[in-house]
């Protein structure tokens, strides 16, 4: 016999009260148990990025401080052993090191406007090399996963692994390079020397290239595969030209990925110190002499530490600068990458 309808209500009434009552206290308990736990959740993430940024404090930070703090001192040969008690000698080595009438001053200058001769040459280079491979391998051509791979090995190498292999092979007696044009083609009559004099400059832009252009072709690969392929199909509808097609459609939709790569690559170069050093040893000659071995002969090879913390300041400066106008002009304030 069915329950009148006035006994039923009550009943359920306060069943659904009881579930109310239990999904409170269910509640309540979480509660509870997140602020017990909440110094927890708020220390984990930190403790993830903990071992990073220590590693960055003692690897970077720290050194880069130092290095400021000694372009201030006298710090050479005579006051290395004692080097905390160096004398203060405030702006002298920043005045030596930029005065275009001394030694220093004018050795420094010649290498910074080397530098970016060899920085805008090695960008263009690496870019034109890396948007064809890009450009390439976006299309259908047969053998793209071989072609990918190939591509990417001088990427894949370790610098001094690909720099040591083209200076044996830019030897002046039994290089490849020498052999394969003079013995093998007879293009030229004498063996030159390309580690030395005018030649030395190119062999380095040559070797950037080869070891650089890899990560511009990767960078660009990934930024034209989000290209949607039906804006090609209806610009060859309309009549574009495969030319007209790269410069009005490709360029501006990968603006914002190209500016960065160029901003990374551009400061990867201009920064260069690995390839420099396997080639020629602690001393490149003048044709090739660059900002940062320059750094490195002054310090270590002169033991002129204070002269070459300012000149590390200065490019420091230097080079924040560049990147803060860099981004500022080409990425404004509230741009985002896709936009």
């Amino acid at each position: 016999m069915a329950a009148p309808q006035g006994v039923r209500a009550p009943r359920e009434e306060r069943r659904r009260r009881r579930r109310e009552k239990k999904a409170q206290a269910a509640v309540a308990n979480q509660v509870v148990q997140t602020a017990g736990g909440g110094w927890r959740t708020r220390i984990f993430p930190y403790a993830l990025i903990a071992p990073a940024s220590v590693m960055e404090l003692l690897i970077h930070i720290i050194p880069m401080i130092l290095g400021v703090c000694i372009a201030f001192l006298g710090l050479t040969q005579l006051t290395i052993g004692n080097w905390t008690e160096a004398p203060f000698v405030g702006m002298e080595n920043f005045i030596e090191g930029l005065d275009p009438a001394g030694a220093i001053g004018s050795q420094f200058y010649a290498a910074l406007l080397r530098t970016v001769a060899y920085t805008l040459i090695s960008l263009a280079l690496a870019w034109a090399l890396g948007m064809f491979g890009a450009v390439l391998l976006t299309s259908k051509v047969r053998g793209r996963g071989f072609l990918r791979t190939l591509f990417l090995t001088p990427y894949a190498l370790p610098q001094y692994v690909g720099a040591i292999a083209w200076a044996f092979m830019f030897n002046q007696s039994d290089g490849a390079v020498n052999r394969f044009l003079v013995d093998d083609l007879g293009i030229l009559d004498d063996r030159p020397f390309w580690l030395l004099g005018d030649n030395a400059f190119w062999v380095l832009v040559i070797v950037t290239v080869w070891q650089f252009w890899p990560f511009a072709f990767l960078m660009l690969l990934a930024a034209l595969q989000n290209i949607p392929t039906d804006v090609y199909e209806a610009a060859a509808m309309d009549g574009a030209s495969t030319w007209k097609q790269f410069t009005t459609i490709t360029l501006p939709m990968i603006r914002q990925a190209n500016l960065v790569m160029l901003l990374i690559l551009g400061l990867w170069i201009f920064n260069q110190f690995n390839i420099p050093y396997v080639l020629f040893g602690s001393g490149s000659p003048d044709e090739a002499m660059l900002v940062s071995p320059l750094i490195y002969e002054q310090s270590f090879n002169y033991w002129n530490f204070g002269l070459g913390g300012a000149m590390s300041t200065l490019l420091l400066v230097l080079l924040l600068v560049v990147s803060a106008v860099y981004i500022r002009l080409v990425m404004p304030k509230g741009k985002q990458l896709n936009d």
